[in-house]
């Protein structure tokens, strides 16, 4: 008994039409901006990444649009950009929202919480992974890595971080994204949609007054290493038994640490009830390297 290629589940209709062409106006605009990216480098073809971050700020992801005029701008094929575009994750394949939040549910972060996060982050937005609500606001994704372990469990949203989080500090953040509320970051600049995010990333100026004095730099956690490395003194640091007393031993002189104005919290930081904050915290009390 044969079966057919319908009862297979086999197409065999017309070969996918070439992608739709950019309005005039619109290829003209990319087009000038291309070539200033182009300039950038020695060998054209190098400029690949930027370009497709180029065309996905102008429509919210990578088009079939967008790739043929990687591949027109760059004398590539088209195969040669899909592969390109298909390969990182930081290119999106279909329409997302304003605003993208990664939920990192890698190891550390996992543990202290992201997955608890990103499970209540779909229940509560109604979505899936890599979905987008139905008002176009938020998409939501896992990510695999933030880079800042040190924060742990981290949200980032159009890649600027939250750090410390909980399940409720994130359905803060997201409803308030939704609702259009101001929302600032842990640490640098203030948000701005996706679609901006990407043209920056294509390699073009944060033209927002301010904006670039606001990105900042590391955070404190993050250099604690590097000044140890230089051989600095780290800030004091005591945390108390957990019977709450000083050590009979302990000098006078000795304070416990309080976070400078330089160790910026989100206004969606959680509490930070971790070993260094809290005698009483499972893991145990914990004091700065080398004490």
């Amino acid at each position: 008994m044969t079966t057919s290629s319908s009862e297979r589940g086999v197409s065999l209709g017309m070969p996918e039409l070439p992608a739709p062409a950019y309005p005039d106006d619109v290829r003209a605009r990319l087009e000038a901006d291309a070539r200033e990216v182009i300039a950038r480098y020695p060998d054209s073809r190098s400029a690949l990444l930027p370009l497709l971050h180029l065309v996905q700020s102008e429509e919210g992801h990578v088009t079939r649009t967008g790739m043929q005029f990687c591949a027109d701008m760059l004398g590539l094929t088209t195969a040669e950009v899909t592969a390109v575009a298909t390969f990182y994750t930081m290119y999106r394949r279909k329409p997302s929202g304003d605003y993208q939040v990664g939920v990192c549910t890698n190891t550390l972060c996992a543990v202290m919480g992201g997955d608890a996060i990103f499970e209540e982050l779909q229940e509560h937005l109604g979505v899936g992974n890599g979905e987008t609500t139905d008002d176009g606001k938020v998409t939501l994704e896992h990510i695999e890595c933030n880079a800042a372990c040190d924060f742990a469990p981290v949200v980032m949203v159009n890649w600027e971080f939250f750090d410390n989080q909980t399940p409720a500090s994130a359905k803060r953040l997201v409803d308030d994204l939704r609702a259009g509320r101001d929302v600032e970051p842990t640490r640098g600049a203030r948000l701005c949609t996706f679609k901006d995010t990407a043209r920056m990333l294509a390699g073009f100026p944060d033209e927002r007054p301010g904006a670039v004095e606001e990105s900042g730099s590391a955070g404190p956690a993050s250099l604690v290493g590097l000044r140890l490395a230089r051989g600095e003194a780290a800030p004091a640091r005591v945390v108390h038994p957990r019977d709450g007393g000083p050590h009979e031993d302990e000098p006078q002189d000795r304070q416990v640490h309080e976070p400078s104005p330089t160790e910026h919290l989100s206004s969606h930081d959680a509490p930070q009830d971790t070993s260094a904050s809290d005698p009483a915290h499972p893991a145990g009390p914990a004091a700065e390297e080398g004490e």
